[in-house]
């Protein structure tokens, strides 16, 4: 089956299959209609890139357009990158997930933690999604401050009784665990040991070379679940205690934690902020999900072995979660497919989404692998415009 090319003068380039042309369309309607400024979005089946299609504009002003390689932040899709760079020690025998973190960060000890295990960083069920000392500016891009900080962070409530999405906090965890058992800060090891070797555009932490090819992040349109956000995230933390101080420090300590305000700046490109400010692009997510949904090779660089993959898409917590307040379902740092929230049609899909609707995903069952980038989004937690897309590439599958 021959690829259908787009040229430079149509408004969505790149290349898709006969076949996926409806997905073509649909992403050529989004951008036309506004409701995205730039998007790309890839899909890889059995391993194939069936779907390789960019559109729209890098920059609010519509100056820049989105190009071939065009990066962008695609914040929470870098936790499951993370976790695949702590499932790989495991692999390798120099992690253990049941072992207690303390074995390679003697400082996390502190506080009550000396029992808590690896795995609970990876199953949000550590209890450390905030910090509760508040923290100054700019404190996100001390490496040092942030896992000092968490070091000596009381659980906010008994590990492994219940589990919170570690907003932004996971990536610290999990990262300074690498940098005790490698000798080397999160962002080199994933260079040096992932990304490098398997060709995947996808880092954090970057010099000011790459700055040309990063799209700006670019403020989403009003929506009911950001105002709701905003006017919780609003309330003085002095009036807060417990759980409540603990959901609004998960967000805003330090004060830019999320990449408010700070997203398109250099300093932001440059910290290595794990859970929040990995810069890829949907061809990379893609290819590197291709591998998960196979045999967890990646053009003869293997990923996770088939057995490790398994394992972590096995549902590890499914209820209530302590920060979001709503359902959450977790693998081993990997979202796992919900009725509310699909990753297409087959339930032992896993993967996981962004702020504004970047996603990656793998599907096993039908070997279909997504990435999805963008630079606006829309607020929520359903991303509907992003699951439309999806239905598409599966009514293509079945003809």
């Amino acid at each position: 089956m021959t690829s259908v090319e787009r040229d430079d003068d149509r408004p969505v380039r790149g290349h898709c299959e006969p076949a996926f042309e409806r997905v073509r369309e649909a992403l050529a309607a989004s951008i036309a209609s506004g409701a995205e400024v730039g998007a790309a979005l890839a899909v890889a089946v059995g391993g194939r890139l069936v779907v390789d299609l960019w559109a729209g504009h890098a920059d609010a002003a519509r100056t820049r357009r989105w190009e071939r390689n065009t990066l962008v932040n695609l914040y929470s899709v870098g936790k499951a990158v993370s976790a695949v760079c702590v499932l790989r020690l495991v692999e390798a025998g120099r992690l253990d997930l049941d072992a207690p973190v303390a074995t390679w960060w003697p400082e996390f000890a502190q506080a009550g933690k000396a029992r808590l295990p690896l795995r609970y960083l990876l199953t949000h069920q550590a209890a450390l999604p905030a910090i509760a000392r508040p923290l100054p500016s700019g404190a996100w891009s001390q490496w040092d401050a942030m896992t000092a900080a968490l070091a000596a962070q009381a659980p906010w409530w008994e590990p492994g009784t219940g589990h919170g999405y570690h907003v932004n906090t996971q990536g610290f965890l999990l990262g300074e665990v690498v940098r005790r058992v490698t000798g080397r800060s999160f962002g080199a090891h994933l260079r040096e040991g992932l990304t490098g070797p398997a060709r995947l555009d996808f880092f954090v932490g970057m010099g000011p070379e790459m700055d040309p090819r990063c799209a700006d992040v670019v403020p989403r349109p009003p929506s009911p679940e950001d105002e709701e956000l905003r006017r919780r995230l609003g309330v003085d933390p002095a009036t807060l205690t417990g759980l409540d101080l603990m959901r609004v420090h998960a967000y805003r300590n330090p004060p830019e934690v999320s990449g408010t305000g700070v997203v398109n700046t250099r300093a932001w490109r440059a910290a290595e902020v794990p859970s929040t400010n990995g810069h890829g692009n949907a061809r990379a997510v893609a290819r590197l999900y291709a591998a998960l949904a196979g045999d967890g090779r990646l053009d003869g660089f293997r990923v996770l072995s088939p057995e490790t993959i398994a394992r972590a898409r096995t549902p590890q917590v499914d209820g209530d979660d302590l920060v979001l307040q709503r359902p959450t379902r977790f693998g081993l740092g990997f979202q796992l497919a919900m009725p509310e929230r699909p990753l297409g049609p087959n339930p032992r899909a896993f993967g996981h989404f962004g702020a504004g609707g970047s996603l990656g995903f793998a599907d096993p069952d039908a070997q279909v692998a997504v990435g999805y980038a963008m630079n606006q989004g829309r607020g929520g937690w359903q991303h509907k415009h992003v699951r439309h897309l999806i239905d598409l590439v599966y009514a293509a599958l079945a003809g």
